[in-house]
């Protein structure tokens, strides 16, 4: 492992704002959750009984465990790029290639999705906005037929609003996402009142049914909904890639985990007990329910008033997670540029916010192409990429253990091996279980979806690996004619590392830094 000094940045521009506690939490909190909309249909499948069971048990098997692994290595390795040098200090380059591509390719669909509910909500109260209501024009593209309306220019400007707060770095996406979780989840708590009112004085029982259906099996109910809640758990390594715009990632991620997990946790359970007032029959009862049902909800318990305030809820809250993962999924293309998988450009930073320009405008251009509803449906494959990724954080943990005993951990996970097989154990355990319900639900094109990424990924990696080489060795030799001694002159290239930017954590301190790189 070679350090490399990295020096304070010499720069005419302030710092780069920096994202301290309170907003690394609501970072968190959007990059998972967003609040309780779109929690519904998990009673419509399981139950009301089974459905609060999942949101207590689901954490402690599968976002518990997931926020651990995450904290350890985050703040053992705090850098720019989070779980991609993660993987690839424990594992190796190729497995850190793998990481990156398939994770960004990932956010290609479930990005699309946050300005595709942003303009779902807005329909519900201007319906003028609704899909192929106002289409300016269509083409044909193979097998699919694109039409471009007001919907869609409405998703794009969504996009490109909230790419402009992310060119000013993590910072501001991070206070701003404070604003927006008080915007949201202020909506849930008069719904919570209100709804836990009803209870009391109507004598509603929330959990009078243990499943969804007479007759079906509690393990049936248990495995729907833990399919459907664990997403509404995931994304707790997405906050790792602005690690290096942290102040003090080692001491705040830590805690900005625990909070956002007892934040998320009571999010989702206390506005779904207290929407089970509506009971199980009628127009807005729980065997009904399906995403964006709250606000009907919230309209049968207090009238049209409460029903506009939650609609009005779930638009900010669209918006604030496609701001917050924009943050995180940007940072990767740029991750593998700096690695020099991607041409150089894409990382190149602006001289005012030492923001990647490159990375976040591209990635915010490919996410507006997948908002088209063709392609919508392509977001099938995420289940096993998502898994994919989280067991190679389990895997880079398990080996840093074993072959890095003295590197400094500011977290470490308690309990030792025992604590560590554990939740390898839940870990692998949820995921190969909501790949099999994925492939239930969805069938063999799934499964040839994740195929194809994941093949194209593999065969992508030796073409770029040997087209980074070459570079590598031509730049080498200029260098030693330029210099006439022989010397490597490359040594930085060939570590397949750059310099720390100016906004990482280490070099805002002018202090020295390890590889990232076993």
């Amino acid at each position: 492992m070679t350090a490399i000094p990295v020096a304070p940045p010499e720069n005419r521009w302030a710092t780069p704002k920096r994202v301290s506690l309170v907003p690394l939490v609501a970072l968190i909190f959007f990059s998972v959750s967003g609040g309780a909309y779109g929690i519904e249909p998990l009673f419509s499948t399981s139950g009301p009984g089974m459905g609060i069971l999942l949101i207590l048990v689901a954490p402690l098997i599968y976002s518990v465990p997931h926020a651990l692994v995450c904290a350890e290595l985050g703040t053992a390795i705090p850098v720019e790029g989070g779980y991609y040098h993660w993987v690839k200090r424990g594992l190796g380059r190729f497995w850190a290639f793998q990481q990156g591509v398939l994770q960004w390719v990932c956010s290609f669909v479930d990005m699309a999705l946050y300005p595709v509910m942003f303009t779902s909500y807005l329909s519900s109260l201007i319906s003028a906005v609704a899909p192929g209501k106002h289409v300016f024009f269509e083409f044909h593209v193979y097998k699919a037929d694109i039409a471009v309306d007001l919907n869609w220019v409405i998703c794009v400007g969504v996009i490109a609003l909230f790419t402009l707060l992310n060119l000013m770095g993590a910072g501001w996406v991070g206070d701003s996402s404070v604003a927006f979780a008080l915007i949201c989840l202020t909506p849930m708590l008069i719904l919570t009142a209100i709804g836990g009112w009803h209870l009391l004085t109507d004598g509603t029982n929330p959990v009078s049914s243990m499943t969804a259906e007479q007759g079906q099996s509690t393990w049936n109910a248990f495995g729907s909904g833990l399919f459907i809640v664990m997403w509404n758990y995931s994304g707790w390594d997405s906050v790792s890639t602005v690690a290096g715009e942290m102040e003090n990632p080692k001491k705040h991620l830590p805690k900005a985990l625990f909070w956002s997990v007892l934040l998320i946790i009571i999010g989702y359970l206390l506005p779904s007990v207290a929407a089970l007032a509506v009971g199980a029959d009628g127009e807005n009862g729980w065997r009904k329910w399906e995403d964006g049902s709250f606000s009907d909800i919230a309209g049968e318990l207090a009238g049209p008033w409460l029903q506009y305030t939650v609609t009005i809820g779930g638009l900010f809250a669209s918006v604030a997670m496609f701001s917050a993962l924009l943050a995180s999924y940007s940072r990767l293309p740029s991750s593998l540029s700096q690695d020099g998988y991607l041409p150089k450009w894409v990382s190149k930073e602006s001289k005012r916010y030492k923001m990647p320009i490159a990375s976040i405008i591209g990635s915010s251009v490919i996410y507006a192409l997948f908002c088209f509803s063709s392609f919508t449906n392509l977001v099938i494959f995420d289940v096993f990429l998502t898994n994919i990724g989280i067991l190679l954080e389990v895997a880079a943990l398990i080996v840093l253990r074993i072959r890095e005993p003295e590197l400094e951990r500011p977290y470490k996970i308690p309990g030792g091996w025992w604590s560590i097989g554990l939740i390898t154990v839940c870990l692998t355990a949820v995921s190969v279980w909501a790949a099999i319900e994925q492939y239930n639900e969805e069938g063999t094109k799934a499964v040839v979806y994740c195929l194809i990424v994941v093949g194209a990924s593999l065969l992508l990696y030796p073409l770029l690996a040997a087209r980074k080489a070459a570079r590598q060795t031509a730049a080498a030799e200029r260098t030693a004619r330029a210099t006439g001694d022989g010397g490597d002159g490359g040594a930085y290239d060939l570590s397949g590392l750059t310099p720390d930017s100016a906004h990482s954590d280490k070099a805002a301190g002018g202090t020295a830094t390890d590889s990232v790189e076993a």
